[in-house]
């Protein structure tokens, strides 16, 4: 994690947490940074359990005003291609619910809680423009988390038909976003597509451009956020 000098009262949020899954993602984000002392990067771990265990030690220790979710993820066919960037409008846990006779239910229609993270709409949009702006297509749409990558085409066409303005989908965002609203801070999420949601074809997945477009990204963040 990088560590800061201390507040910086020029800038309009002083303590930001970007928190991406791996190290290369972790990498890239700080490449598009650049030297911007109030922001940390932390590699988190795989899969939402990994990623809120650490958000919420770190979020422990230190206090933010803002989380960001940053990485790779697939896009879904006819809303994210291969390359672009899918900002968050909400963060949902795809498959935290149960199957019924009559179809899937999530968490909220069982009575138990809810599926869904709120973001920061406000910042969500400002990225998109600020990345649209650069040599990358960013788009605002649904995020979706899940613990087990979708590999067939019969899941993406499911999980499209479940949720009709899912753009994206990667495996920590629902952890890290439920880790920062039990702390009650406000949290954005960003993926750069590194490939379809759909039948698995690691041979056609564009990791390089995708940690790219994620660098990009991450220079718009900086900017946005100064």
């Amino acid at each position: 994690m990088r560590h800061k000098d201390g507040h910086n009262q020029q800038l309009s949020r002083a303590n930001v947490l970007v928190v991406t899954a791996v190290e290369a993602e972790r990498e890239a984000v700080l490449r598009g940074l650049g030297n911007i002392e109030h922001i940390d990067v932390l590699a988190a771990g795989v899969g939402p359990v990994a990623a809120a265990i650490q958000t919420a030690t770190t979020l422990e220790h230190t206090p933010y005003d803002l989380v960001v979710i940053a990485g790779i993820g697939g896009g879904f066919v006819g809303q994210a291609e291969v390359g672009s960037l899918v900002v968050a409008d909400q963060i949902i846990a795809a498959d935290l619910g149960a199957e019924t006779p009559d179809g899937y239910m999530s968490l909220d229609e069982l009575g138990f809680g809810t599926a869904n993270v709120p973001v920061d709409l406000t910042l969500a949009n400002q990225l998109v423009v600020a990345m649209n702006e650069k040599d990358v297509t960013a788009t605002l749409g649904s995020i979706l988390t899940l613990s087990t990558v979708t590999g067939t085409k019969e899941t993406a066409e499911a999980l499209a038909k479940r949720f009709p303005g899912a753009s994206a989908e990667a495996m920590e965002g629902f952890g890290i976003a439920s880790a920062a609203k039990a702390k009650e801070i406000p949290v954005i999420e960003i993926r750069a597509i590194s490939n379809q949601v759909g039948p698995r074809d690691r041979s056609a997945w564009r990791i390089g451009d995708a940690l790219h477009a994620l660098e990009i990204a991450s220079a718009s963040l900086g900017e946005v956020i100064r």
